[in-house]
C-alpha cells in the first residue's frame, strides 16, 4: 500500500441542459445576484463555451461559460461549488479555458469580477491576469445600489496569430 496521494481526478465536460439544475444549485450557492437559469439556457443556445467540472464521484465541482469574439475569448461565469474551494478546481478550470483560447486562436481572454470579489480577483492575478481597467456600476448589489466591476485581461501565449 503507498502513503503517496493518489491526483485528484477532473473532467471537464462540454455543459448540457441536463446538467442545468446542478449548475444552478451551485449558481445560488455562490452569489447574492446569481445567474438565472435562463441565463444559462441562453447561453447555451448561442452556442457559447460551457464546460461543467466533474470530480473523483461524478458530482459537478464548478462550471464556467465563455463567449468568443473575434481574436479574443470573454470568460462569462466560473464557479467552484462551496465545498470544493480550496481544491486547485478554478485553477483547473481557467488553464483548461486557456487551452480553449488557443484552439479557438484567441490572443486575449477577458473577464469582469466584482471589485469587492477580492479572493477572485487574487485566483485570477495567480494564474497571470493584470488588472486593466474598471466598468462603473455594472454589478447589481445591496438595497439597490450598483457595484463596480474590476476588467481583466490575459494575454494568450501561443495563440495562431493567423494571417499575422
Amino acid at each position: 500500500m503507498s502513503a503517496v496521494p493518489q491526483p485528484r481526478q477532473r473532467l471537464l465536460l462540454p455543459m448540457h441542459a441536463a446538467h442545468l439544475d446542478a449548475v444552478m444549485d451551485i449558481e445560488v450557492g455562490a452569489y447574492a445576484f446569481p445567474w438565472s437559469r435562463g441565463n444559462f439556457v441562453d447561453s447555451l443556445a448561442a452556442g457559447y463555451d460551457a464546460r461543467v467540472l466533474y470530480g473523483d464521484a461524478g458530482e459537478i465541482l464548478g462550471y464556467f461559460v465563455a463567449m468568443a469574439g473575434v481574436d479574443e475569448m470573454h470568460l462569462l461565469n466560473i464557479t467552484v461549488a462551496r465545498g470544493a474551494w480550496h481544491q486547485g478546481h478554478a485553477q483547473f478550470m481557467l488553464g483548461a479555458l486557456a487551452g480553449l483560447c488557443r484552439q479557438r486562436h484567441a490572443r486575449q481572454l477577458w473577464l469582469e469580477v466584482r471589485e469587492s470579489n477580492d479572493r477572485a480577483r487574487a485566483i485570477y492575478r495567480r494564474h497571470g491576469f493584470a488588472e486593466v481597467g474598471k466598468r462603473k456600476g455594472y454589478y447589481p448589489a445591496a438595497q439597490g445600489r450598483r457595484e463596480d466591476a474590476v476588467v481583466m485581461s490575459l494575454p494568450i501565449e501561443g495563440a495562431d496569430r493567423g494571417l499575422d
